[in-house]
C-alpha cells in the first residue's frame, strides 16, 4: 500500500461535497503532515468529460480534469500511487457512461448508507452513472401494496441518494418496470385489476396507464436526471391473460408496440427521456424465443412502429466471444436507433461474486463495444433467488469495467493496483473468495457461471443431489485452506473485512461437502466407528459452523441491506440447520439401538444431469432443498 498522504490545497466548488465524503474511508491518507503532497484540482473542459491528468512537480501535484466523475476517477488513481512515478498520469475515456445497475427488488434493497459506501468506491473508479433497479421497492404514493412490506425508498431516501450521487459526478437514473416482473405487486388482490398475468400488466386498460403515470412520476420526481429505464422486459405470455378476456385476441408484436408508444406518451409530458431492455422484439421474432436467436425476422411494419425516440437496452452476459456481441449490436442498430449497452458482473444466484466469469464476460463485452463505437455502456449486478451476495463482492469486477472503459494498456494489471486505491486492500483476495465456487472440479473458472458452493451449502444433508457430479472428489482441503486465506486476508484493512462471509462459507462447506458421502460410505460398510466419529466430532462442529455462518450472512445483510427480505434467505439457513438436527437425532438413535436402519443413507444417488457441464449448471435453492416437487 502507499504511504502518500495529500494536503489538499485547492478543491473546486462542485467537487467538495465529493471530497468531504470521500476522505473518511481513507484514514491518514489527507492531511497536512510532514511529507504531505499538496494536492490541488482544477477544471479543464478542453479535456473532454472523460479526460483527466495528474502531473507532480516541485510544487505538488495538480489534477486537471472534464468532469466531476473524471476529477474522482483520478483521486482514486492517486490514493493506489506507490511510486513517484505514480503520480503523473493522463488518459480519458472514450464512454459518456460508464454506468452500473444494482438489483434493488430480489429481496435486497441497499441500505442508503451502504448505497452511498458503494457509490463512493465506484466514483474513485471513473462510474458517472447508476440505476437501482426497482420493480416495486419505491414509495408510490397512494398505493400501498405497491412493495408491501418489501423495504422500498421512500421519496426522502431517493432525493437524499440522489444528492450524493450528483456531489461525486454520479447520474442516478431511475430504473422501473412498466410491463413485466411486477409478481410481486400484483399479487395482492387490491391489484389484480391491473393484471394481465400474474407478472403482467394489463396492456390497452386506461388504468393501467394511469397507474403508470404514478410510476413514472413517483420514480422521476425524485432525481435530477430526465432519463428513466422502462424495464419492459422477459413479458412472456403477453396478452395471453385478462387483456385476451377483455380484448381478444392479438399479435403481441402490436401489443407491444402500442403499450409502449403509450407510455412513451407518459414520459414526454414528464420531460423525460426513456429507455427499455430491448429483449422482448428479438424473443416475439424468434422462432424458439431466444433473445440472441440470430436467425431473428420482425416485420418491417413493427420495426417501423418502434417509437424511435426510446432507447433500447441491449443486454448480454453470456457471451465470452466478441463477435456475438458485435452481431446483436448491429441487429440493434436495424431497430432504427443506437442501443445502449448493459453488461454484467456475476452477482446473481451466487453468494459471493463470480468474478473469473465476470471478468471474461466484461471484456468480451467492452471490446465489441470499443470496435462498434458504442457510447453507453452499464454493467448489472442482478440478485437472482434473493440476493444471498454481497453486493460489495463486484466491486473488482467493476474496477476491471472501468480499465476498460478508460482504456487501460492492461485492464487487469491496472484493476489490481487501482483497487487498493478504491477499496483499501488488495485484489487477490476477493478474487480468491470466488474459489467457492471455482472448485478443482472446474477447468477453466473464467468460463463458469455456476454456484456450486451455493448448491452445497443449500443441498439436503441426507439426500445429497449434487454428489453422483463430485464423484470421488475430495474437496475438503480446497474449502479448508480457501477458509483459512479468506479469514487472514480479513484483517487488512479497508473493505477487507468482506471476506469474513466467504471465509464462513468455506468453514462450512469443509465439512458439510462430503458429509453424505461419508455417511452412506460408514453406514453401507456397518463401520459403527466412523459413524460415531461422524456422530460425536464432525456433525456437531459443522452445525456450529452453519449457525456462525448464518450469523456472520445476517451481519453483512443488516450493515448491507433493509432487514426486508432477509425472512426468505433465513429460512432457508433454517431448513438447513434443521435437517442437520435431524441427521444428528436420527443418527445417535441408530447407534443407539433405537432404530434399526437409515433408508435415506442406503438410497442410490444418479446423475440427473448428466451430459452437461459442471461448470454451466445452475442450481436454485429450492431444487437443492429436495428432490419432491413440493416446496
Amino acid at each position: 500500500m502507499s504511504a502518500f498522504t495529500f494536503k489538499l490545497m485547492s478543491v473546486p466548488h462542485g467537487l467538495q461535497a465529493g471530497v468531504v465524503a470521500i476522505r473518511p474511508d481513507h484514514p491518514g491518507r489527507f492531511g497536512a503532515g510532514k511529507g504531505a503532497l499538496d494536492l490541488a484540482f482544477v477544471e479543464d473542459p478542453t479535456l473532454g468529460p472523460g479526460g483527466l491528468a495528474s502531473s507532480l512537480d516541485k510544487a505538488g501535484i495538480t489534477v486537471r480534469f472534464g468532469s466531476k466523475s473524471a476529477a474522482f476517477r483520478a483521486m482514486g488513481k492517486l490514493l493506489a500511487a506507490t511510486t513517484r512515478a505514480d503520480l503523473s498520469f493522463s488518459e480519458s475515456s472514450a464512454y459518456t457512461m460508464r454506468g452500473l445497475m444494482a438489483d434493488c427488488s430480489r429481496n435486497g434493497v441497499l441500505r442508503p448508507d451502504a448505497a452511498a459506501a458503494f457509490m463512493r468506491r465506484s466514483a474513485l473508479m471513473g462510474v458517472n452513472m447508476l440505476m437501482f433497479y426497482t420493480e416495486d421497492t419505491y414509495e408510490v404514493p397512494g398505493e400501498p401494496f405497491f412493495g408491501y412490506l418489501r423495504g422500498g425508498y421512500t421519496i426522502q431516501e431517493m432525493k437524499a441518494l440522489d444528492d450524493y450521487a450528483d456531489a461525486l459526478g454520479i447520474e442516478l437514473v431511475p430504473c422501473i418496470q412498466a410491463l413485466a416482473h411486477l409478481e410481486q405487486t400484483l399479487q395482492w388482490d387490491p391489484n389484480f385489476k391491473y393484471r394481465d398475468t400474474h407478472h403482467i400488466l394489463l396492456a390497452g386498460d386506461e388504468a393501467t396507464y394511469a397507474l403508470i403515470r404514478k410510476f413514472i412520476k413517483a420514480a422521476s420526481g425524485c432525481v435530477r436526471s430526465k432519463r428513466i429505464h422502462l424495464g419492459m422486459d422477459e413479458a412472456h405470455g403477453l396478452g395471453s391473460g385478462q387483456f385476451k378476456e377483455k380484448f381478444g385476441d392479438k399479435p403481441p408484436f402490436e401489443i407491444i408496440n402500442e403499450h409502449l408508444a403509450r407510455v412513451r406518451d407518459i414520459c414526454r409530458d414528464e420531460g423525460l427521456q426513456p429507455m427499455i431492455w430491448s429483449d422482448m422484439y428479438f424473443r416475439l421474432g424468434s422462432k424458439t424465443h431466444g433473445y440472441y436467436d440470430m436467425e431473428w425476422q420482425i416485420p418491417k411494419e413493427i420495426v417501423a412502429n418502434i417509437p424511435k425516440d426510446v432507447q433500447l437496452v441491449y443486454w448480454d452476459y453470456y457471451h465470452a466471444d466478441v463477435e456475438t456481441y458485435q452481431k446483436m449490436i448491429a441487429f440493434h442498430r436495424q431497430l432504427g436507433s443506437e442501443p445502449l449497452m448493459g453488461g454484467g458482473i456475476w452477482t446473481w444466484s451466487h453468494l459471493w461474486c463470480a468474478l473469473p466469469w465476470s471478468f471474461t464476460a466484461v471484456k468480451a463485452c467492452m471490446d465489441a463495444c470499443r470496435q462498434e463505437g458504442l457510447k453507453e455502456v452499464f454493467m448489472t449486478m442482478w440478485g437472482d433467488d434473493g440476493m444471498e451476495v454481497d453486493l460489495f463482492s463486484a466491486l473488482p469486477g467493476i474496477q476491471y469495467f472501468c480499465e476498460q472503459a478508460f482504456g487501460a494498456a492492461d485492464p487487469m494489471t491496472a484493476a489490481r493496483k487501482n483497487f487498493a486505491g478504491t477499496c483499501g486492500c488488495a485484489f487477490e483476495p476477493w478474487v480468491r473468495a470466488s474459489g467457492v465456487d471455482s472448485i478443482p472440479l472446474i477447468k477453466k473458472p473464467e468460463l463458469a457461471k455456476t454456484a456450486i458452493g451455493r448448491a452445497l451449502l443449500w443441498q439436503d444433508p441426507a439426500l445429497a443431489l449434487l454428489d453422483p457430479l463430485l464423484g470421488k472428489a475430495n474437496l475438503r482441503p480446497w474449502y479448508g485452506k480457501l477458509a483459512r486465506d479468506l479469514a487472514a486476508a480479513s484483517v487488512e484493512g479497508g473493505l477487507s473485512y468482506r471476506l469474513l462471509f466467504p471465509a464462513a462459507l468455506a468453514y462450512v462447506l469443509e465439512l458439510k461437502t462430503h458429509l453424505r458421502r461419508d455417511l452412506a460410505k460408514a453406514y453401507g460398510k456397518q463401520d459403527r466407528p466412523a459413524l460415531k466419529a461422524l456422530a460425536k466430532t464432525e456433525l456437531p462442529e459443522l452445525r456450529k459452523r452453519v449457525q456462525t455462518l448464518w450469523k456472520t450472512h445476517r451481519a453483512m445483510w443488516m450493515a448491507t441491506y433493509k432487514p426486508f427480505g432477509w425472512e426468505v434467505i433465513e429460512s432457508r439457513y433454517g431448513t438447513v440447520m434443521a435437517r442437520l438436527e435431524t441427521v444428528q437425532q436420527r443418527l445417535d438413535d441408530y447407534l443407539a439401538g433405537r432404530l434399526d436402519d437409515l433408508p435415506e443413507f442406503a438410497a442410490t444417488l444418479h446423475n440427473p444431469w448428466v451430459g452437461k457441464e459442471l461448470s454451466d449448471l445452475h442450481f436454485g435453492s429450492s431444487r437443492m432443498r429436495t428432490p419432491s416437487c413440493i416446496k
